[in-house]
């Protein structure tokens, strides 16, 4: 069996390849950072009219890299939300077009539950952990962490997922970017926070907002605390004379805000992995390319974790395939009216 995954849902054309035991034929990126770096942030038309020109030679290469004819396609699994309707929209039209063509199912896939997923796919150089295996037996805790969303979901059996807990404001990823931009580094902001932040000075340590009593997070209240220091330490806003700021002070209030952000994830994923009796704990979405998260979550879990290499955190086609995989032999199948819906919730074929 040989599954096609395309995703198009923000920024990334992407489309992969899986085989019937999950393992990545093929994964094929086009990333368009450095168009959006220039703005400081993702402009959707332009997303859009990006992926139109990418999406055809991405799916050639992602054939040609999987080794396999178009007739050996089995179904085409497509990104249907959540993310920009733009992006959607191309995605979603030339996987109706590629299906119709080869004659095969077009498989509905919701792009978080295509993160948790992407855990799953194998690699020449990474299988599954031994709890990956028990699905259904006991329930896996899935911490998703991305530029647009944070969420704590339940894994209870394969398609199946409960949301226990998620950002009341602004997530992680889009934490990060707003952190970054106010301490003058680039986009996307965290590989740049982790850059800075790797050998910083001591500095104050940021809040912490515990959402106690909750599963849920808040982020709002810490990117407010980056910008007031950095305004009191003269960093924010930027000198107009070009004078240029103390690099060890920027590092200093990088290291404490993302310090802040790898402590509440930790401690919440692993105090609601216990509680619910969990066999293991799954860190995925782009935030977990994040180095000290993922090293913290593995030494700090008394749970075995399962974390995705880099790319297969960040948008990728082959978590789509491999979800689509699993919807597949769930007996998912859509007709060609799928449409795209941007605020898709995870675990839903539909607006909740």
């Amino acid at each position: 069996m040989k599954i096609l995954g395309i995703e198009t849902s923000c920024d990334e054309t992407s489309i992969g390849v899986v085989d019937g035991d999950g393992m990545v034929l093929a994964n094929v990126i086009a990333t368009q950072v450095d168009i959006h770096a220039r703005y400081g942030g993702i402009v959707p038309e332009v997303a859009s009219r990006q992926h139109v020109l990418d999406i055809r030679p991405v799916c050639e290469q992602a054939v040609a890299d999987a080794g396999i004819d178009w007739g050996d396609i089995d179904a085409v699994a497509a990104t249907h939300g959540p993310g920009l309707a733009g992006s959607l929209i191309v995605g979603l039209n030339f996987s109706k077009g590629l299906a119709a063509t080869l004659g095969v199912p077009l498989v509905g896939v919701n792009h978080m539950d295509g993160h948790v997923y992407g855990a799953w796919a194998r690699t020449e150089d990474r299988d599954l952990e031994p709890f990956q295996e028990l699905v259904g037996e006991q329930p896996i805790m899935c911490l998703v962490v991305s530029g647009g969303h944070t969420e704590l979901v339940l894994l209870e059996g394969h398609g199946k997922f409960r949301l226990l807990g998620e950002t009341r404001d602004d997530a992680a990823g889009e934490a990060f970017d707003k952190a970054a931009r106010v301490l003058g580094l680039g986009y996307p902001g965290g590989p740049e926070i982790q850059r800075v932040a790797e050998n910083a000075p001591e500095a104050e340590p940021l809040p912490r907002a515990w959402m106690r009593g909750t599963d849920e997070f808040s982020f709002s209240g810490l990117k407010t605390a980056v910008l007031n220091r950095a305004r009191k330490l003269g960093i924010y806003p930027p000198d107009p004379s070009g004078e240029p700021v103390d690099t060890d002070v920027v590092a200093g209030i990088a290291k404490a805000f993302q310090d802040s952000v790898v402590d509440v994830l930790v401690t919440k994923t692993i105090a609601a992995a216990k509680r619910e009796n969990c066999a293991g704990i799954v860190l995925v979405g782009g935030v977990a390319a994040n180095g000290p998260l993922r090293e913290t979550l593995v030494k700090k879990s008394p749970l075995p974790v399962s974390i995705p290499p880099f790319k297969l955190c960040t948008d990728n086609g082959a978590m789509i395939a491999m979800s689509g995989l699993v919807n597949y032999r769930n007996g998912r199948r859509d007709d060609f009216d799928l449409d795209v819906i941007p605020s898709l919730r995870i675990g839903t074929s539909t607006l909740v």
